[in-house]
């Protein structure tokens, strides 16, 4: 079992502004190294912008997002990207693969663009992570000829390529199944296992309750916090009871 270490990720007064509308206001949140954490909240109270602001896939209008001892608001946008691609995972509701590329090509290409490794590595490394998340029989084939659940596996491989100390997952399981958004947690449950931290927006109470720590936002305000003790599938339908306990009294 992994330790949690010090904040890695700390967001300190965030805002963000959409014309005159205030979609975050005066965020204060800090996400430890290791630790899996999902962000909630009704329609509209700004889970997704939250998420992307942290990760650094959009500026905030005020307030500091410290990754790594650095403020992202206050980096150029190529160096932002640089972190993004070098330290930083991301999972999306639909995979966004290149619809020209395999399976395979698809998860190498952030690899190589990184350049952290040799290529021959990031190729014996993708083959690794590929055989983890159970895809080697597809790997070959163009995206189009795959199911959705396959497609959000290789989805986490890419985000995995250049072994990452985050990942952020913005409604990973959405359009899936239940079965195979299940078969998709069960693989983000092992990689935060292994030490990676996970930071996901979801709406779906099975999702948030296999994290250790849930954020409820409510009209751009942080309302409460759930923490949980470390996933036990054993425990799965009591713990399920408790979030949505917990989140039908924050008016979810």
């Amino acid at each position: 079992m992994k330790s949690r270490g010090n904040g890695m990720l700390k967001i300190k007064k965030l805002k963000k502004n959409f014309g005159d509308a205030e979609i975050l206001k005066d965020i204060d949140l800090e996400i430890k190294e290791g630790e899996m954490v999902a962000i909630m909240g009704p329609s509209g109270s700004g889970k997704s912008t939250l998420l992307y602001n942290i990760s650094g896939m959009d500026k905030p209008t005020g307030g500091e997002v410290i990754f790594d001892n650095m403020d992202l608001s206050k980096l150029t946008d190529e160096e932002i990207s640089d972190i993004r691609l070098k330290k930083m995972g991301f999972i999306f509701q639909n995979s966004h693969l290149l619809k020209n590329l395999t399976i395979k090509d698809n998860i190498i290409l952030p690899g190589f663009k990184a350049g952290l490794i040799s290529r021959e590595d990031v190729l014996a490394y993708a083959d690794e992570i590929i055989e983890k998340v159970g895809i080697d029989g597809i790997k070959s084939n163009d995206i189009n000829k795959v199911s959705g659940g396959q497609l959000q596996r290789a989805a986490i491989c890419r985000a995995l390529i250049n072994k990452p100390r985050v990942i952020f997952g913005d409604e990973p399981t959405g359009a899936l199944n239940s079965s195979s958004g299940k078969e998709v947690m069960d693989i983000l449950n092992k990689i935060n296992d292994e030490g990676t931290t996970i930071v996901i927006s979801t709406h779906d109470i099975r999702v948030a309750a296999r994290t250790e720590r849930i954020v409820f936002l409510k009209d751009g305000r942080i309302l409460d916090e759930l923490n949980l003790e470390k996933y036990d599938e054993k425990e799965v339908q009591s713990r399920e009871k408790l979030v949505t306990t917990w989140l039908e009294k924050n008016g979810f």
